[in-house]
């Protein structure tokens, strides 16, 4: 489990395609620290396992489900700044909310508004995740935890301090950049268990 703190910004080196697999090495400093052969950690929101690891890289692997939901394929080309987190440790602070690592779905950036030096930035969403946002709940963008500022149909807003700007992909955005998103865990089961009931008594 993660809590959309980003806790370092890395630059993909390389991604090398071979059949069903896309390897992805990532330069890293400090997301090194304790990453162990096998563990997890995540790049853009996405849960990877780092299967290898060298001084100042690591690399991860990826098949069908996460280049489907995350287009990594297309969006990982050397140079590409990603968004670094270590799961969240039981006994450390939760700052962020819960974020799973699960991308639900790809949104595009369709504005950014420079307010001098922070930033607000709509996103539009694919509409099988609107229902799950609500203003000032939570979203997590590209993994970073973020607060919906406003709604409105087929469209959130963020607002990003310049700290988030700095230290995140997000300082990067253009209008038409793909994120991933992963709406809220706790309004998935809360779904699930409502259309569950309807389905059992109709």
């Amino acid at each position: 489990m993660f809590t959309g703190i980003i806790e370092e910004k890395g630059r993909v080196v390389s991604a090398e395609r071979r059949e069903d697999i896309l390897t992805v090495r990532v330069g890293a400093g400090s997301t090194l620290d304790g990453l162990a052969i096998g563990g997890s950690i995540a790049l853009n929101g996405c849960c990877l396992t780092a299967v290898r690891r060298g001084e100042g890289w690591f690399e991860c692997e990826m098949m069908g489900e996460t280049l489907e939901r995350t287009r990594f394929e297309d969006r990982l080309r050397e140079g590409v700044a990603v968004n670094l987190e270590r799961p969240m440790r039981a006994d450390g602070r939760f700052d962020g909310h819960v974020v799973q690592g699960h991308v639900d779905g790809i949104g595009h950036v369709r504005a950014v508004r420079d307010l001098g030096e922070s930033a607000e930035i709509d996103i539009e969403p694919p509409p099988e995740l609107e229902r799950y946002l609500v203003e000032k709940g939570s979203v997590a963008v590209d993994g970073i935890s973020l607060t919906v500022a406003r709604l409105r149909p087929r469209l959130f807003t963020i607002a990003l301090i310049p700290h988030t700007l700095a230290v995140t992909n997000l300082g990067d955005a253009g209008v038409g950049t793909p994120v991933n998103l992963e709406v809220d865990v706790i309004a998935k089961y809360v779904e699930r268990l409502v259309t569950w009931d309807r389905e059992q008594s109709a």
